[in-house]
This record gives C-alpha cells, sequence and structure tokens, in this order.
C-alpha cells in the first residue's frame, strides 16, 4: 500500500496565495462588470434613426419606384391606343413613344414603327420616369409624411399636372421648335392624353409610397 508524499509547507503558501490573487481578479472583474451594467442602464438605447431629413435615401427610393410610374403610364397609353377611337387613322400601340422620339429624332421619328429604336425609345421613357420618380419621392416625404392616401393622391395629381403643364407648355413649346423645327410633341398629343398619361405615373407614385419610406433599425436593449 502507497501513500502520498506529504506537500511541503512553501507549496501549501504558494498554492494559497495563487487562489488569493484570483479571487482578488475575480471580485475586481465583478465591479468592473456591475459598473459597466449601471452605465448602461443609465443611457438610452440607440433609436437607429437618421437625424433630419434622409435625402439621400428618398432619392434613391424615388428612383427605384420610378419605374412602376413609368410602366403603368405606358401601358395605359398602349391599351388607350387600342380602345380609343381615332376616326381613320390607325395609330402604332406606341404612337406615344414614337411622338416622344421626335425630340431627338425630328419628324422622321413618327414613321419608325419597329426595331431597335422604338425599343430604345421605351427605355428612355423609361428612364425618364425613374428620374421623375426621384420629384415624386422627395415632394411625397416632404408635404406627405404618414398622411392618407387620399392627401398623397390630391398631392400627387397637383404635381403630375404641374409636372405637365410645365414641361409641354413651357419647356417643349419653343424648345423643340428651336433645336428640331417642329412642335410635334405638344401638337401631336392631345391635352387630355398628356394630361392623364401624367396623372397615371403620379397616382402610382403614390400608391406605391410607402415602399420607399425609411423605417430606422430600432435596438432592443436586453435586461436580466
Amino acid at each position: 500500500m502507497t501513500h502520498d508524499k506529504p506537500r511541503w509547507t512553501a507549496d501549501v503558501a504558494a498554492d494559497a496565495e495563487e487562489r488569493r490573487q484570483m479571487e482578488t481578479e475575480l471580485a475586481a472583474l465583478r465591479d468592473r462588470a456591475a459598473l459597466l451594467e449601471r452605465e448602461l442602464e443609465a443611457r438610452d438605447p440607440p433609436s437607429g434613426s437618421f437625424p433630419g431629413y434622409y435625402t439621400a435615401y428618398y432619392a434613391t427610393t424615388g428612383f427605384m419606384l420610378g419605374i412602376f410610374g413609368a410602366c403603368t403610364s405606358l401601358l395605359f397609353n398602349v391599351v388607350g391606343a387600342l380602345v380609343v377611337p381615332t376616326g381613320d387613322a390607325e395609330y402604332h400601340p406606341l404612337r406615344l413613344i414614337q411622338v416622344y422620339l421626335t425630340f431627338p429624332l425630328g419628324e422622321k421619328a413618327l414613321h419608325i414603327d419597329h426595331g431597335l429604336t422604338l425599343a430604345i425609345g421605351c427605355c428612355l421613357y423609361l428612364g425618364t420616369g425613374m428620374l421623375l420618380g426621384i420629384l415624386f419621392q422627395l415632394f411625397l416625404t416632404r408635404y406627405s409624411g404618414s398622411a392618407s392616401l387620399g392627401k398623397r393622391l390630391l398631392l400627387a395629381t397637383l404635381l403630375s399636372l404641374g409636372l405637365w403643364i410645365v414641361n409641354f407648355y413651357g419647356i417643349l413649346s419653343w424648345l423643340q421648335p428651336l433645336l428640331f423645327g417642329g412642335r410635334w410633341i405638344v401638337e401631336m398629343i392631345p391635352p387630355w392624353v398628356a394630361a392623364a398619361t401624367h396623372l397615371v405615373f403620379g397616382w402610382t407614385m403614390a400608391l406605391v409610397y410607402p415602399w420607399g419610406l425609411y423605417t430606422p433599425y430600432q435596438v432592443d436593449s436586453v435586461k436580466e
């Protein structure tokens, strides 16, 4: 039968000193943890909100949402060209694009009824809608906020009609003749068609407006 060797007094003392140091360090860590907990409780959790008006965010979301307004207004015009009687004339479903293409191409754009040029015209129309989406989203977030859909539709109506009047009669009525020798856009697109196209765009932007709102990230403080 074997017996363990007795520990020397020096070993026992060293072990006790090491244990005492560990307990002292542990107590210090507990005090530090308690201090940090008190400091955290005294602070408000970060809200994640952006101070002021988030212009860059709303400009970006407006650019993205503008594609919806452009698509609906273009589709509205295509369907309208098919169902609205025009007398003896037979217009291309993309007659609106043909007329808009007279700005860069002149009168010859009215005879383009297929091909890459017409496809590019559609892309330019959608791209213009995306740019206008920035204006609508900034306007609606500034002046409607969390207002009802009715108020947003009213503001979108005012902006759409104002944009139509400024674009057609304040700019294109003199700029297109100056650059290309004709007023095809103003003269060939009936006022009610131009106004309705702008209104459909604006109303669509009012409907999809909530998709582009900024929702701040909320940090929940967990307390044990």
